[in-house]
């Protein structure tokens, strides 16, 4: 038999077991109506499949398994669907729960259905999914799918296979008489689980007021192949809890906030055990159980064989219930069941028993009293828990508290409750604080959940408005070119200087309709309705009569002020170099902190560090400029390309480190790292080519030679500009003039021609230059100007699309299309700047 240990505590409450099993296992009469809860097990509820007015057959899936852990629901027999919606379960709560409700039809027509055969030849995936489709689960406890458990062996490394043959609380005898009319399917089942689990050692654990049971089942293990001991244990409630058993059999205990797969040990329940004997070698999905029917109130106690959903008035009238006598109805056994109001309710995978107590038998509950502190409850705990202290905190619902006292270890046998001489009904008080912590944790959990994604979406809005920022400023400045380009030399020439009030009500008149039209567009948008290209169109318009009034108002005031020197304000800039450089400290800071961690937009921060740069060295130049009373140079200044190769190496350096550290700990975003490192050594040596070609350009010409200078197309082509305008003012000015006047206006309109020409030539020849020098290179300029010219208006569409879409899931794929096309934009752009300089 093996040597039996001990656990703490545990009661002797009566054991009322013997006037139910006095007759084999009976059958109840086929009932009207089914009621099958789409919850009947921990886990995800299972999803109907089945319509109302659809015939069903026995056997047959009316509702799949949900998620990970869930379980399969079948029709416990032929007939129609009647409804599937709100009906009276078996729960605590009292309230209802969906059901699907089947009429029978007394037919008993079985859906095509078929064991697997031999087992053994199969995948063992095969199986557990063959079991999970059957709609297998713990059939002694809450209800545990079996074929969640039967995974644990791919993580887990499983030494012994418990079978809980206990039934240690009272009334209660489904077990005992499945155990004495049905060991050989028990024997089946343990025999596929052994297959599966491979288990070194299997162990049958009963209490020792099982003997018909117990000689039943060491008959049927006679000559038995497996590694298999009975091991018969002293009756004490609750021995028959998985944590209690484990301890009786093996005297390990499962160490809190454990399960017993970690300590390489899987328990599951006789009833289980049939039910997937019949399932693998059958193919009968659980459907049906044996449940104990029992009390004064009855006048025959038996166990009877139930279809699921069957309800309990059918049960107890094949008892012959004593409606005069019938006080309170108990689901499950006196310890740890629960008081039911309505005998609609109906029969689940896990129901066990039903006891129709009388109210001698069962009588109302006595008052609670002021606890007196006498430690019994704490002496009978079998979780070995402070059953007085967690009270006391559940009733000053000091939450946190009962939870660091391992308020979750309490398994609600009630011995606490049973010994109690206040009455205090301790197992409630631990239940409502369990209820409050899962509430507050739940609600912790959706408010951590709902601020990433307010963070997020503020992100997002912030970065979609500056760049819808930048935007804007490049269309207002396109379009005051634009309008800069139209005036006629005939309103240059008579354009009187303003009034200056007049200029300043203009520009705030401007600015006025700008604001209304910017208004106008981003209602367009966050609405979706109306034309965006032209509220667009109309907000540019607007920007550039804005700008051109700023402009003059700024030009008047410049006049009328008359100020004696342009020199900038030192202090000010000074100001301004220390802010920039100060930022540009803080934003490399928190990129080297994400390469560090291996955490964060990686791209942004490098996005901003770049930014930050920029902007320091602007704001640095315009200082030394201002200090040394020196214009902007035109050409490449040697020293700030020599600061931006050393930070170029710098940047790079980090990473590498940041790259190395990530490696070596085994960090997340390796591949992220190695990009960014990869596109710091493509800058760091562009920088350093810059450097040496800005060196040999100041330094490496012959004595008395001019240093050749880059060509600025820019200049260029503004020359072009010019000439062309004073051409068409000369050649307006030379109508209405006669003799002497229209011969000189006429030499200068030929010079000013000549020059249009050179300069036109200048500029072409400049173009010509830079196509002829990509072609050397292998580069197509014109059809590269094309093709980064369709990426940006790719972006700009992707960003429109994203701005009116406001589902998460289009929102994560626009996204990820909206990155691509950046850095898509980004290179060819890069690209063209290399062949194509400002």
């Amino acid at each position: 038999m093996g040597k039996v240990f001990a656990f703490h505590g545990g009661i002797h409450p009566p054991e009322n077991k013997k006037q139910s099993t006095r007759q084999p296992i009976g059958r109840v009469p086929l009932p009207r109506m089914l009621y099958v809860p789409l919850q009947q097990h921990i886990g995800m509820a299972a999803s109907p499949l089945v319509e109302v007015g659809e015939k069903v057959l026995k056997g047959q899936l009316i509702a799949e398994p949900v998620g990970r852990i869930s379980a399969a629901l079948h029709a416990p027999t032929s007939g129609t669907i009647r409804s599937i919606g709100p009906h009276p379960v078996p729960h605590a709560s009292g309230l209802d729960s969906d059901c699907i409700c089947i009429e029978t039809d007394g037919e008993e027509r079985w859906a095509k259905h078929q064991g697997l055969g031999d087992y053994t030849q199969l995948e063992r995936s095969q199986v557990i999914e063959h079991i999970r489709q059957c709609g297998i689960a713990g059939m002694g406890g809450a209800g545990f799918p079996t074929d969640v458990k039967l995974h644990l062996g791919d993580d887990h490394i499983v030494n012994t296979l418990i079978i809980n043959a206990a039934e240690c609380e009272p009334y209660i005898t489904a077990d005992d008489m499945l155990m004495r009319e049905r060991a050989e399917e028990i024997l089946g089942g343990i025999r596929v689980l052994n297959h599966l689990l491979k288990p070194s050692h299997i162990m049958i654990g009963i209490e020792d007021n099982k003997a018909h049971a117990i000689h039943t089942l060491e008959k049927v293990l006679k000559g038995c192949e497996l590694n298999l001991d009975i091991r018969v244990v002293p009756t004490k409630y609750p021995s028959g809890g998985e944590r209690q058993l484990i301890k009786l059999l093996t005297d390990i205990e499962v160490p809190s906030g454990k399960i017993p797969a970690d300590i390489g040990i899987v328990c599951q329940n006789v009833g289980t055990m049939s039910a997937v004997y019949r399932a693998v070698h059958k193919g009968e999905p659980l459907i049906s159980r044996v449940v104990t029917v029992t009390g004064d109130a009855v006048a025959q106690p038996q166990n009877f064989d139930t279809l699921i959903g069957t309800p309990f008035a059918d049960l107890l009238d094949a008892a012959h219930v004593y409606e005069n006598k019938l006080y309170r109805l108990v689901m499950g056994g006196p310890m740890m069941g629960v008081t039911v109001e309505h005998d609609q309710i109906p029969v689940i995978k896990t129901t066990n028993c039903i006891i129709a107590a009388s109210q001698d038998e069962m009588p109302p509950a006595q008052q609670e009293q002021p606890c007196i502190r006498c430690g019994m409850c704490e002496q009978v705990c079998p979780a070995e828990l402070l059953p007085q202290q967690l009270y006391w905190f559940a009733k000053g619902k000091e939450f946190d508290k009962a939870k660091h006292h391992n308020l979750f270890d309490c398994i609600e046998c009630g011995a606490c409750a049973y010994v109690c001489p206040s009455s205090i009904p301790l197992v409630q008080y631990y239940r409502f604080a369990k209820s409050e912590i899962r509430t507050e944790e739940a609600e912790q959990r959706k408010a951590d959940h709902a601020r990433q994604r307010f963070e997020a979406r503020q992100a997002r809005l912030e970065r979609e408005k500056e760049e819808k920022e930048a935007r804007r400023k490049a269309r207002a400045e396109e379009a005051a070119k634009a309008q800069k380009a139209r005036k006629t030399p005939e309103a240059e020439a008579t354009a009187q200087p303003p009034d200056l009030a007049s200029l300043k009500t203009a520009a705030a008149v401007a600015r006025t309709k700008l604001k209304k039209a910017q208004k106008a567009l981003d209602a367009a948008r966050e609405s979706g309705e109306g034309d965006i290209s032209e509220l667009e169109a109309a907000v540019a318009t607007a920007q550039a009569n804005a700008d051109k009034a700023q402009q003059a108002q700024e030009q008047a005031d410049t006049a009328a002020a008359k100020p004696a020197a342009a020199e900038a304000d030192t202090k000010q800039l000074k100001t301004a170099a220390a802010v920039a450089r100060t930022k540009l400290k803080k934003a490399q800071k928190a990129l080297d902190a994400a390469r560090e961690s291996g955490e964060g937009d990686l791209a942004t921060l490098e996005a901003d560090v770049d930014t930050a740069q920029a902007a320091a060295d602007k704001a640095q130049q315009a200082l030394e400029q201002a200090q040394s009373g020196a214009a902007p140079a035109g050409g490449a200044d040697v020293k700030q390309l020599k600061t931006a190769a050393a930070v170029a190496r710098t940047k790079l350096k980090k990473a590498r480190d940041a790259l190395k550290n990530a490696e070596s700990k085994g960090l997340d975003g390796l591949d992220k790292l190695r990009a960014t490192v990869e596109a710091l050594e493509t800058k760091a040596d562009a920088a350093d080519k810059a450097y040496q070609d800005a060196e040999k350009a100041a330094g490496g010409s012959a004595p008395g030679e001019p240093k050749s200078a880059p060509v600025d197309m820019k200049a260029l082509k503004q020359q072009v500009s010019i000439m062309r305008t004073k051409l068409k003012k000369a050649e307006a000015a030379l109508e209405g003039l006669e003799g002497e006047e229209r011969t000189q206006a006429e030499q200068a309109l030929q010079e000013l021609r000549q020059r249009h020409e050179e300069a036109d030539k200048a500029f072409k020849a400049a173009e010509q230059a830079q196509i002829d020098a990509a072609a050397a290179k292998g580069v197509d300029l014109k059809q590269l100007k094309i093709d980064a010219a369709m990426a940006r208006a790719a972006v700009t569409k992707l960003e429109r699309s994203l701005s009116k879409t406001e589902e998460d899931d289009a929102r994560a794929s626009l996204e990820s299309e909206l990155v691509a096309a950046k850095r898509k934009a980004d290179a060819l752009n890069e690209t063209l700047k290399q062949h194509e300089p400002a």
